[in-house]
């Protein structure tokens, strides 16, 4: 193929896309088109290490801007498509100028959920994190003193709770759930991460959502939650998940789920069509997901890469992620969709601890709370198929690297 491979989405999948192409040796036109005013970057680190002031842009950035110039990959900034034509194999743009294309990649990503308008969510002060100008606007309101309301206790919300506590803020969590984590970890894991969390400060109110967001001069100042306590606040954090960017796709009428369909090469209904990164619902045993994290962001874009230079293979995930909270690092391999048992193992170091799921005995996913001996066995474990003894998995003074043999 020759043809003009247009990305829309500037982001992780979008770069690792069109960087994988060239590293290959593909030659073909590629134009990335993104709505934000500056070059592809990392986003993981924006709310914590940019945002505390210890990373500049310019170390967020993928490569140097020369970069695309150089690899003659064209970057179209600061605008977005407003409508694909799958007959005539072109894009529209919001200022209504066009661009062909004879493979197109959607790497659109997802958008932050917010709150509704009647209870608050317009108001002055109420932030969702997401990219660049979201993290320099919450810049200004990270002052010591302050006081920071977190709607949502999965990772975005305990991150930000990390963050805001280095930076000597005072912060209150509230979370619907019955716990933490809820969705996405196991209680044992839950319980690990709110006792770091309240060690250090933070007020965590589980079982307790929002009422209502209350405001003077548009400026939120004060919340009603829902057992029917008051707080004052200084400003607002929203952390309640994310939706996945597929209206472009359900407009120009792809299949689409909680997702952009794809199978497992990344292709949509439409065979010119590829989608990958946080808007792809892929398959997923018998079933689909959608995977949100840099890892899957960067292998499936690569896989799609390696298909449309000549080499087609199918993507088979094997996820891992990761979340930074103060001194504490938790690694997370594997995928812990209907577990149905934990293991806890004592970690060879004070502090070190991990948490092990199995799903009809079989081990699925490993959650490592700063103990990488841990996630790089269980990782192993994952990726190789082996099932470990559990009563030995269990005794701390078991070397993990004898359950590799």
């Amino acid at each position: 193929m020759t043809g003009r491979l247009v990305i829309v989405g500037a982001g992780q999948a979008g770069f690792a896309l069109a960087a994988k192409l060239r590293a290959l040796k593909d030659t073909r036109p590629i134009t990335m088109i993104g709505a934000e005013e500056v070059y592809p970057y990392q986003r993981p680190p924006l709310s914590k290490k940019y945002l505390l002031g210890e990373m500049s842009f310019d170390r967020l950035t993928f490569r140097p801007d020369n970069w695309f110039a150089e690899n003659d990959v064209e970057v179209r900034l600061s605008t977005y498509v407003e409508e694909i034509d799958r007959e005539k194999k072109t894009v529209r743009m919001q200022d209504g100028s066009g661009l062909e294309y004879e493979t197109l990649a959607l790497t659109t990503g997802s958008t932050p959920r917010t709150l509704p308008a009647s209870i608050g969510g317009e108001l002055k002060g109420v932030y969702t994190v997401r990219d660049k100008r979201d993290a320099d606007r919450l810049a200004d309101e990270m002052k010591a003193g302050r006081r920071l309301l977190i709607i949502g206790g999965g990772y975005i919300g305990l991150e930000a709770a990390a963050v805001a506590r280095h930076l000597g803020l005072d912060v209150t969590l509230i979370e619907m759930a019955d716990r933490i984590l809820a969705r996405v970890a196991s209680k044992e894991t839950a319980d690990i991460m709110r006792a770091i969390h309240k060690e250090r400060g933070v007020v965590i109110c589980e079982q307790t959502g929002l009422t209502r967001l209350i405001g003077e001069d548009d400026q939120v100042r004060a919340a009603e939650l829902s057992d029917g306590t008051v707080i004052n606040v200084d400003f607002v954090i929203v952390g309640i998940g994310v939706t996945p960017n597929d209206r472009l796709a359900q407009d120009c009428g792809l299949d689409v789920g909680n997702g952009i369909i794809v199978d497992e090469f990344a292709r949509t209904s439409d065979p010119s069509i590829f989608a990958m990164g946080d808007c792809a619902l892929l398959p997923w045993e018998e079933g689909r997901i959608r995977l949100e994290s840099v890892q899957n962001a960067v292998d499936q874009a690569e896989s799609v890469a390696a298909t449309l230079a000549g080499d087609a293979r199918p993507y088979l995930p094997k996820p891992w992620f990761w979340s930074d909270q103060y001194d504490v690092k938790l690694q997370i391999a594997g995928f812990n969709l209907g577990y149905d048992e934990t293991l806890v193992r004592a970690g060879s170091r004070e502090g070190a601890v991990s948490v092990w799921y199995f799903r009809n005995g079989m081990l699925i996913a490993v959650d490592a709370i700063n103990d990488a001996k841990a996630y790089v066995t269980g990782k192993k474990m994952l990726e190789t198929g082996i099932n470990p003894d559990r009563s030995r998995l269990a005794d701390p003074a078991t070397d993990l690297k004898l359950l590799l043999s």
